[in-house]
């Protein structure tokens, strides 16, 4: 059995994969297919099951673990598996759901706590306690929650492993640049993107299945802002710290057409901008490389929208 980090264009694999979403689609000349994304614990490929019956679209639904053979191809400079057969998994496969969900490399629990450990490290009591009110709130959905549908920490508790990364990183740029305020840019860095844990709907799997309908009306900057401002008040804490908190996150994405009103006005937003940004290459990055030939080029990286080189001595 083989995994998509182990595709190879041209060749023909077998394979099991969960289903993260599945599309009923028309050719140019009207014949129905089936688009799926499938995944396992190494990747996510793009496939498609072009004679597909009806029987096939009442079949196959997001979440289900299948068995595919078919033969690996090239699209747009990604791979793209073309289906020749496809089944549900049965018990005496022995395999299981949990084993092909991509999921961060560090355990829950453990970023979770190394996440506390950083607000106990803002002095700062409204700062604090806004930061620990807000995470308590979405304590629920903080140990599988994805960071993105599509892209960069899309997987299983990569919400916790993007935090978890960006803090570290951004003690050290504290170290090299002192004027900074750490409570600020550690408030920052866990505020953020919290709110995409309502912006999206995702399982126990972290597996998105789509925006909720606030995240489509508002968005995570909107909804963190709201939310920030909410309880600041509740807990009548300081009305400028609450401000910049709000500021924090709605500059975070720089650019009115990247989705932020505001460009940052205060050093720890405009460090937050970058952390964010190389955070998110980083990871991208890696998954390229992992996924690359020593001495070979990547695929494209469309986030990154250019192809990664891998060294020979990798």
């Amino acid at each position: 059995m083989q995994t998509i980090g182990e595709f190879v264009t041209g060749e023909q694999i077998t394979g099991f994969f969960l289903i993260k979403s599945v599309e009923v689609k028309e050719t140019t000349t009207k014949k129905r297919f089936l688009d799926f994304a499938l995944v396992d614990r190494t990747g996510e490929v793009n496939a498609k099951l072009w004679e597909a019956s009806s029987l096939d679209e009442e079949t196959f639904f997001a979440n289900m673990l299948v068995k595919v053979q078919g033969q690996v191809r090239e699209w747009n400079g990604q791979p793209q598996l073309n289906i020749d057969r496809i089944r549900l998994s049965k018990p005496e496969d022995g395999v299981h759901i949990t084993d092909f969900v991509p999921s961060a490399p560090e355990d829950p629990a453990q970023m979770l706590a190394l996440i506390k450990d950083y607000i106990r490290k803002i002095e700062h009591p409204d700062i604090a306690g806004i930061v620990a009110t807000l995470l308590s709130e979405n304590a629920e959905k903080l140990p599988y929650y994805p960071a993105a549908m599509q892209n960069h920490h899309a997987i299983r508790s990569g919400w916790l492993y993007h935090i978890t990364t960006m803090l570290m990183s951004a003690e050290k740029i504290a170290e090299v640049y002192p004027f900074l305020n750490t409570d600020y840019l550690y408030a920052g860095v866990i505020l953020h993107d919290l709110y995409k844990l309502e912006e999206m709907e995702a399982n126990e799997l972290g597996v998105v299945s789509d925006y909720t309908i606030p995240g489509q009306l508002l968005g995570h900057l909107v909804m963190g802002v709201k939310n920030i401002d909410r309880v600041a008040r509740e807990l009548s804490a300081d009305e400028e710290v609450s401000l910049l908190l709000q500021h924090l996150v709605i500059s975070h994405h720089y650019k009115g057409e990247w989705g932020s009103p505001k460009a940052p006005m205060i050093p720890e937003g405009e460090v937050l901008h970058y952390l964010d940004m190389m955070d998110a290459a980083m990871f991208d990055m890696k998954k390229a490389l992992e996924n690359t030939n020593r001495g070979e080029m990547s695929g494209k990286v469309w986030t990154l929208g250019r192809k990664i080189y891998r060294r020979k001595n990798d």
